[in-house]
């Protein structure tokens, strides 16, 4: 158990305990002790908001020294809970002549028994007694959480005899956590020694080895609930991996195996060294800070830093913009490297838990059995790999890139102590080391692995050698992405992509990404794959395009990778080109063949085809969970087939009308109609619609159209396994405007447009195609889901005003999205299709954007024909392909402005009524 913290300065400008118990003896006397509750509450409410000022006003003078104003905030509640204990006892509920079993110790447990709070922390505090609880008892107990919850606090509080209090802590874990951070705040200090020693001695006893296990497996179960990585760019400060609560855990082990009273003591106990606890002390100092700036920025617990935090937080802890880094950024950036910090300080205090329970015959870490193998000088400690001796890097510094490529080879971790060796001796990888083939080649063996280059290069990273061999990419390590949608920091994300393209070329993912799969088994270019991927986006936070300055990075480092000339132009092309495939993909119209004969000619051969297929699949699923779905799996083997036949074949295989006889056959033999009236019904049909829709959704929408026929208004939903999304046809009599009614009856439900076809028939029917999902990413599947939409669009085609009145009364965006600044801008191109002017609005995302800006292309009079819906987290790009109202392109200048400024402000302005359109 814990002593109290002696680290805080001027404690009376905080609280002055002694002054506020004689006012409190006052009052008492003034007012009696049945009726002065009210004054002494008013007193201590006084003393509590006075107090955090304080805090708060010395951690603004300071705003790195969230250590001290953690243990300045344990302090102030200790002050109050002993005030509190104090009047309880003495003037409210007295006892003379208490009996053996009428005392109280209270214990501060968990985080504030380590002397350690947040502004808004819960009070976790135990009573103790030495036997059941009496009436007496009860009533103090009661009375000081009464006081406390009056307070405001939030109390998280146990009242337990000695025997509950050990049995209770030998039955479950985070109680005996909780107890082994325990503090003596206030009462009867004989019961708390008690409650230490049989802690200690009926608990703890013979059971670390029990204890580090299952803290360990808490642990890894915690970061998995978190996200499994230490580079989330929304971070939980406490929870989640690289956080606080690693840096407890530590301490946990180590104060249960050794009894250790502080963190420095892990020290003298040989769990860190002294250059491991400063790291240690520095990076639990910053989260504190951090931590301490949240819980005031928001008024209350929170834990997780989001991107309208991470602004505030910034600007608190005073990080200043730089050229070509925002202050945010740099912030994030500082974080992510005291993340990276509690992991590499847990890494060396396992391995020397590990030693020291290995030397004990108690072994933390599981011992290999592995036959000695060729390991060049290398050793084998208990199935890792391990130096000979420290010196062991200085005598050939090309070994730090060989212990990696080593472990790759031969299945092998890499021991601990090796580790920070590597660490230490980092430095040794200079100019010479880089230019070196030998060392060269050994890096491209393990980036180009068969077996798992993911884990195998995040080594390589967290030891610091990966950046300092390839020193453009040291530039991106911990740099975050200041957006919603990227989920990891920029070398967390293309370290990712290597795994998932190794895992693609295995089969493991075979399943999800077939085309890929079947890819990766006929280039010709394997290790130029590898190398684009990990440069794709090695030129992130330079201030200039990405894309440009890192095919520029290509080619000068391919050289010296051992690439030849051809691959090195391979590679450079595919990092400037890399978000062309999904740009096309997700932005442009793929059934206007005018957009598959430009991508064809920017991608010139079939084998950069494939190459570019498989590099944008990995970057788009390791942006983060979710951001990958049958959709755009769909869209992008669409363009991929499409483009692939061109290149092949100079041409499309099928003209323009085989295609169309061939559609209209299959849905002929489909529905078997007789052949008049087949013929009647498909002459109604637009040349458009059968070259832009497939043969599936021609089919259904055949039934439901000819189910309805004769009818004004008919809307089908259904659920769309083969995109992942929800698709919902409208059939109706065209007007103007139905596109953007239909559009705000669909946000009105909770869908997000992802893809939509405007169709007219020769008898003026509007057929119009939608594909939809939920805000996460998710289609409608449940029936009650299928007929709200249909209801919606039904509703707001008959009843206009109504539809305008409640897209107004929508709430507002979540505040986290109003953290980025996105100045709308409108592209409009008429050289990106034969037949139609190609609008792009970029913008950030918000509730009813769509419906926004389709009203403005309503109010441009101009015919929509198709529109394709991308969202980048915060960011959406809206694209619509669009001609005048007599079916041809825009072309007039004057008109053209106006479309773009009507564009402009809906894309600005959240939502307009107009009564006249409505």
């Amino acid at each position: 158990m814990t002593s109290a913290p002696d680290r805080i300065i001027k404690q009376r400008d905080i609280i002055d305990r002694t002054a506020l118990a004689d006012k409190i003896e006052y009052i008492v006397a003034e007012d009696g002790p049945q009726r002065c509750r009210p004054q002494i509450l008013e007193l201590l409410q006084g003393a509590l908001a006075d107090g955090r000022a304080e805090i708060k006003r010395r951690l603004g003078e300071s705003p790195s020294q969230g250590y001290r104003a953690s243990a300045e905030q344990a302090f102030l509640v200790d002050q109050i809970v002993r005030l509190i204990y104090d009047y309880v006892t003495v003037h409210a509920y007295p006892a003379a002549n208490r009996s053996a079993s009428e005392r109280i110790a209270i214990l501060a447990v968990g985080g504030y028994g380590r002397g350690e709070m947040a502004p808004h922390s819960d009070v976790d505090i135990g009573f103790v007694t030495p036997y059941k609880r009496s009436s007496w008892t009860e009533q103090v107990v009661e009375a000081i959480l009464y006081l406390l919850w009056d307070l405001g606090l939030k109390v998280g509080q146990s009242s337990r005899s000695l025997d509950e209090t050990v049995k209770m802590a030998q039955q479950d874990l985070t109680i005996r956590t909780a107890l082994l951070e325990s503090r003596f705040v206030w009462g009867d200090r004989a019961v708390y020694e008690e409650a230490a020693l049989r802690f200690w001695n009926e608990v703890v006893a013979n059971t670390a080895p029990d204890f580090v296990r299952l803290k360990m497996a808490e642990r890894d179960e915690r970061h998995k609930r978190m996200g499994d990585s230490r580079y989330v760019v929304e971070p939980n400060i406490k929870d989640g991996k690289g956080g606080l609560r690693d840096l407890h855990t530590l301490y946990w082990i180590g104060k249960y195996i050794h009894k250790v009273s502080t963190a420095s003591d892990l020290v003298h106990v040989g769990l860190l060294s002294v250059e491991e606890y400063n790291r240690f002390r520095k990076a639990e100092n910053f989260l504190w800070s951090v931590r301490c700036h949240m819980h005031n920025i928001t008024g209350r617990a929170e834990e997780r830093l989001t991107f309208d935090l991470q602004r505030e937080v910034a600007e608190q802890m005073q990080f200043a913009d730089r050229p070509g880094r925002s202050a945010v950024e740099r912030f994030m950036h500082y974080y992510f490297l005291n993340a990276k910090t509690v992991g590499d300080v847990t890494g060396l205090f396992l391995a020397h838990l590990d030693e020291a329970m290995a030397q004990k015959g108690r072994r933390f870490i599981p011992s290999f059995n592995r036959k000695p193998r060729k390991l060049n000088g290398f050793q084998l400690d208990r199935g890792r790999l391990a130096l000979p001796n420290v010196q062991f890097f200085v005598e050939d510094p090309v070994r730090l890139l060989e212990i990696f490529h080593l472990a790759d080879l031969h299945g092998l971790e890499i021991h601990p102590s090796a580790m920070r060796t590597a660490q230490r001796d980092a430095r040794l990888v200079d100019k010479a080391v880089q230019k070196d083939p030998r060392a060269n080649a050994l890096f491209l063996d393990i980036l180009t692995s068969r077996r798992d280059p993911e884990t195998v290069l995040r080594w390589m990273n967290e030891s610091t050698i990966f950046g300092r061999f390839i020193p453009d990419f040291r530039r991106v390590v911990a740099q975050m992405q200041f957006d919603m949608y990227h989920h990891y920091t920029v070398d967390e994300h293309s370290i990712r992509a290597i795994g998932l393209l190794a895992d693609i070329e295995s089969g493991k993912l075979k399943q999800d990404h077939p085309l890929s799969a079947a890819i990766m088994r006929n280039i010709v270019s394997r290790r130029v794959l590898y190398v684009a991927t990990l440069l794709h986006d090695i030129a992130k936070g330079r201030g200039g395009d990405h894309s440009v300055l890192g095919a520029q990075v290509a080619e000068t480092l391919c050289p010296r990778l051992g690439l030849s000339a051809a691959e090195t132009e391979t590679v450079a092309w595919l990092v400037r080109h890399h978000l062309l495939m999904s740009a096309t993909s997700f932005k442009r119209d793929l059934a206007d063949f005018k957009t598959i004969l430009d991508f064809a000619q920017a991608v010139q051969s079939p084998e950069r085809l494939k190459l570019l297929l498989v590099l944008t699949v990995v970057d788009i699923r390791a942006v983060g969970p979710g951001v990958w779905n049958s959709w755009k799996r769909q869209l992008l083997s669409d363009l991929f087939e499409a483009t692939e036949e061109v290149l092949r074949l100079g041409h499309k295989q099928r003209g323009r009308d085989e295609r169309i006889a061939s559609k209209k056959s299959k849905l002929g033999s489909a529905l078997q109609l007789s052949p008049e009236k087949f013929a009647h019904f498909a002459k109604t049909l637009p040349d458009a619609y059968w070259i832009a829709e497939p043969d599936d959704i021609i089919e259904r929408n055949a039934r439901h159209l000819l189910k309805n026929e004769g009818t004004e208004l008919a809307i089908d939903a259904c659920y769309y396994p083969d995109r992942g999304a929800t698709l919902v046809t409208v059939f109706a009599a065209d007007h103007p405007g139905l596109f953007y009614r239909i559009a705000g009856a669909i946000h009105l439900a909770g869908g997000n447009i992802i893809d939509a076809r405007i169709h007219t028939s020769s008898d003026g029917m509007a057929i119009d195609n939608f594909l939809i999902q939920d805000p996460l990413g998710r289609p409608f599947r449940e029936q009650g889901q299928l007929d709200r939409l249909a209801r919606n669009i039904e509703e707001a085609l008959t009843n206009r005003a109504k539809l305008m009145t409640q897209l107004d009364a929508k709430p507002k965006a979540l505040r986290r999205a109003d953290a980025f600044k996105i100045a709308p801008s409108v592209l409009i191109d008429n050289q990106a299709s034969n037949r139609f002017t190609v609008v792009e609005v970029n913008a950030l995302d918000r509730p009813a954007l769509l419906n926004n800006l389709a009203l403005a292309l309503f109010e441009s009079k101009v015919t929509l024909h198709s529109a394709h819906i991308a969202t980048y987290g915060e960011r959406a790009v809206d694209t619509f392909y669009a001609t005048d109202l007599f079916g041809a392109k825009i072309e007039s200048k004057t008109k053209l402005k106006s479309l773009e400024t009507r564009l402009l402000e809906a894309a600005t302005v959240r939502a307009r009524v107009k009564t006249k359109a409505a």
